[in-house]
């Protein structure tokens, strides 16, 4: 895939008025030099969205959102990156370049696209041709309008009926291969994959088909082995079953607005909740909840709901879920956990109950905070210290994994109250004696305050000189900053958005969050002023460093005459800085 140059990124954003994009999706209010409004990315009374015009970033102070125009419109728009700066570069008037676009689409991966897609079509003629197929969506009560929804198909019996209408040409049939529609014995003998199977094209977030699940109708009257009841498309180049949600597609074009997920095991199931108006569930596919997973249900809802069976089976199900929503309970996002009667599962139970039964019993469902306590104290006695103590020591090291927030404090306050144990007193580690006439810490060094002025306004760093003289400065953070200074030079319109977006991966990506989020006395004059000032000092250091090298080495060993000379001139050039 191509990549976009980042001369283009750069100006795309300078020529974007974030306040505008946003402006247009949430209600922003003026405070000073910033625009305020409630998170849309999760639930809150009290505003700690901020979108700044001057560093061309947006930030929640709740839950953490960041980022510029661009991430804008992928999180809350729910577009891919290229869609998102082909949108900006419409509304700025500019094209995004050719061979990018064109790049970007590349031809094998649109032809992949269309073959899983002319597969789905000849499954849905397949479906209209068979009675059979037919009479057992009938008897799910899948209507005509949900199986057009859901792209609901037939593969007919048989091992070359994919195979003989697609694969025409030796391309065709190495397409099917790749996507996975085309299996391949010991004999090398190629055949359909899905044979005499309901099948669920599994879309993308974009709409497109990437893979399929098919459901077997009934044992082959020949006695031959129909394989499992469900069948699933292997991992491709388009699909990875850890990362997609069958149904989500679905779901977020049957609501303006997603307050929750369901999550619930199977096809059939999601089909079904949505027949009867339940048009918020999916289904993970034939895997655990995985980390992507979670990020993916709490990108597109504050609410999720796991609703698995109630045997042994299900609440290991669960269990798993908790491991992987854990690391992302952001304040205002919510999980639950809905265990069916033995027997049941999300299809019977809404084809008994309806929309409403099922809905009251979601309303019943157990809160993550309670299935997480319960399950770890399910075989501890929480009558002795013994019991307790146990209990503490599985929490801990979970608990540790939440991100900083109200949640977090309840669960720890929550351990607190059935252990008598606290958390944060028992994982801290014990005070470090300060040597005696030690200078005390500061609390943000001075690499620290100058990393906080570039990211107020990235263009101050054109005023170094590169090289830096202290570039060889050995304090934490010189390297960061000095990273930051190589790329304002190379990209000198770059802004404050645009940098962090660069060292989004970068292991310091979070602290350059905070330090850009954060509102600086002063203005751009004052900035400069106290840039210049923190660089003289910075320099200063570097020249003290080398001579306590230097008379270390005088002590230890004696100095040459270059070394005396170079020595000489260091004290000399220090002198002239005081």
């Amino acid at each position: 895939m191509a990549r976009l140059s980042d001369a283009f990124i750069d100006d795309l954003l300078a020529r974007t008025d974030i306040v505008e994009v946003v402006g247009t999706r949430v209600p922003l209010k003026r405070k000073g030099r910033e625009y305020s409004a409630p998170c849309p990315f999760h639930d809150e009374r009290t505003p700690s969205f901020y979108v700044s015009p001057t560093k061309q970033f947006y930030h929640c102070f709740g839950c953490g959102a960041h980022g510029t125009a661009i991430s804008f419109l992928m999180n809350y728009d729910r577009l891919e990156f290229l869609d998102a700066v082909e949108e900006l570069a419409r509304r700025a008037g500019i094209e995004v370049p050719k061979e990018t676009r064109q790049n970007n689409q590349d031809s094998d991966l649109r032809d992949q696209y269309a073959a899983l897609e002319a597969a789905a079509k000849l499954y849905q003629r397949q479906l209209a041709e068979s009675p059979r197929a037919r009479d057992y969506l009938d008897g799910r009560g899948v209507d005509a309008d949900n199986r057009a929804r859901f792209g609901l198909g037939y593969a007919a019996d048989g091992y070359s009926v994919l195979k003989d209408a697609l694969g025409t040409d030796e391309r065709r049939l190495k397409l099917l291969e790749r996507t996975g529609m085309l299996s391949k014995n010991e004999r090398g003998h190629v055949y359909d994959k899905f044979r005499d199977r309901v099948m669920f094209p599994i879309h993308d977030r974009r709409g497109r088909v990437i893979a399929f699940g098919g459901r077997v109708l009934s044992a082959p009257v020949d006695g031959r082995d129909a394989g499992p009841k469900y069948l699933n498309s292997p991992e491709t180049t388009l699909f990875h079953k850890g990362r997609e949600l069958y149904g989500l597609w679905q779901a977020r074009q049957a609501n303006q607005k997603l307050e929750r997920l369901i999550v619930v095991e199977g096809y059939m199931d999601v089909v079904a909740l949505f027949q009867h108006g339940v048009t918020q569930a999916v289904a993970t596919l034939g895997t655990a909840t995985t980390a992507d997973h979670a990020e993916l249900l709490f990108r597109n809802a504050p609410d999720v709901y796991f609703c698995f069976d109630g045997d042994a089976a299900g609440r290991r199900a669960g269990w798993r879920a908790v491991e992987s929503v854990l690391p992302r309970m952001k304040d205002g996002r919510q999980a639950f956990f809905l265990f069916l009667p033995d027997g049941e599962d999300p299809d019977t139970i809404v084809r008994k109950e309806g929309a409403a039964g099922f809905d009251a019993r979601l309303a019943q469902a157990t809160p993550l905070s309670q299935f997480f306590f319960d399950e770890l104290g399910r075989d501890i006695n929480h009558g002795t210290l013994d019991g307790r103590a146990r209990l503490a020591e599985r929490a801990r090291p979970l608990l540790a994994q939440l991100p900083d927030g109200a949640f977090a404090d309840l669960m720890r306050q929550e351990l607190q109250r059935l252990t008598g144990v606290d958390p944060a007193r028992a994982a801290a580690a014990p005070p470090r004696p300060v040597a005696r006439g030690a200078a005390p810490v500061q609390k943000r060094s001075l690499v620290r305050s100058v990393i906080a002025l570039l990211l107020q306004q990235p263009a101050l760093g054109l005023q170094l000189e590169r090289p830096c003289h202290f570039e060889g400065l050995r304090q934490p953070g010189i390297a960061l900053l000095l990273e930051i200074l190589d790329l304002v030079h190379q990209r000198p319109e770059i802004s404050t958005g645009a940098l962090l977006e660069h060292f989004s991966e970068h292991e310091q990506a979070q602290a350059l969050r905070k330090l850009a989020a954060q509102a600086l006395p002063g203005d751009g004059a004052s900035w400069a002023h106290e840039l210049h000032d923190a660089v003289v000092q910075l320099e200063r250091q570097t020249l003290q460093q080398r001579i306590d090298e230097l008379q270390h080495k005088q002590r230890s060993q004696g100095l040459d005459k270059t070394d005396k000379f170079e020595l000489r001139t260091l004290l000399e050039g220090l002198a002239g800085r005081r």
